[in-house]
């Protein structure tokens, strides 16, 4: 009997996607045999009180898991820290934990996914992260799986041992770049990835996502990521404090289950490159630019 990892779900002010990523997470194979620990962080003020409780109200009538464990905040945290805090508490219990945030919308097989990877590839020291979502690649023959270097945030897992070297200092991150590892870092100057990092220096961004990939990166670790992405982001609708009304990122979730994993440990060029040439362009033309601004400035 597989010994399956324990899911924390991070969540807030959202309740209908909150809703609607427990529903989906319930659907899942093997949900009615794993634990869930909801993790609810206190409102940052007063216009917050109303949303939360509602989020509270949404995820104490949640059913169909082994086991559900709430944990809510009365003071706000933010949600790095609460991902902080609450990743590394599983992981010292636990040894893995599968992290969703509350608006991803998943895969029957994505918990399948999950808890087949990180038994794989459990003692495979230079795998640091295994990710669900994979932007929509346009390059046919890709392996269901590949490993690649960035962790993406929407929907993964990790191990105690890959969590340990999670380091939260900026600078102490930032000061063993050159410009050769800001280059490679930065999917060689086609993601804003170094800029993320100076903005969470200056304050205008509170990413924890941004430090545990600059973290797994500079332990020349690997991440696990399927062809067909797994999940799907649906906060990008201008309703999340982290999200705006963006449709780059929309994808149709795989609908079958992931039987391959590679077993040579180290990045797919193929899928890097396909990567590289989905983030160079996907942006647009002027044209689409322009109708994505205007968009976005209709929804403020």
């Amino acid at each position: 009997m597989q010994n399956l990892s324990p899911i924390a779900l991070f969540v807030y002010n959202r309740p209908e996607h909150t809703r609607r990523t427990i529903k989906f997470l319930k659907e899942n194979l093997l949900a009615n045999e794993s634990r869930l620990f909801i993790f609810s962080d206190g409102p940052a003020n007063s216009k917050e009180i109303e949303k939360v409780n509602e989020v509270r109200e949404v995820i104490k009538s949640a059913d169909g898991f082994k086991k559900i464990e709430i944990v809510e905040r009365s003071e706000n945290a933010g949600l790095a820290n609460s991902i902080i805090e609450g990743v590394t508490k599983l992981v010292k219990e636990y040894g893995k934990v599968i992290v969703f945030e509350d608006d991803l919308i998943t895969s029957p097989y994505t918990l399948k996914y999950f808890n087949d990877a990180l038994c794989e590839y459990q003692n495979a020291t230079k795998v640091m992260h295994i990710g669900a979502y994979m932007y929509p690649l346009k390059a046919e023959n890709l392996p269901e799986t590949f490993f690649y270097r960035a962790a993406t945030s929407w929907g993964w897992a990790t191990w105690d041992r890959a969590w340990k070297s999670f380091e939260p200092d900026i600078d102490i991150l930032m000061k063993q770049f050159d410009a050769h590892k800001r280059f490679k870092f930065s999917i060689e100057g086609t993601m804003n990835f170094w800029r993320q990092m100076q903005e969470f220096k200056t304050g205008r961004n509170n990413s924890w996502a941004i430090r545990w990939y600059a973290s797994v990166f500079l332990k020349n670790g690997l991440t696990l990521n399927p062809s067909h992405s797994m999940v799907n982001n649906i906060g990008h609708d201008g309703s999340g404090v982290h999200s705006g009304l963006n449709d780059i990122y929309n994808v149709v979730i795989n609908p079958k289950p992931i039987s391959y994993f590679p077993d040579q440990l180290h990045e797919n060029a193929e899928a890097f490159a396909a990567i590289k040439t989905f983030l160079k362009n996907r942006k647009g033309t002027l044209t689409q630019r322009i109708v994505r601004f205007i968009k976005g400035k209709l929804h403020r």
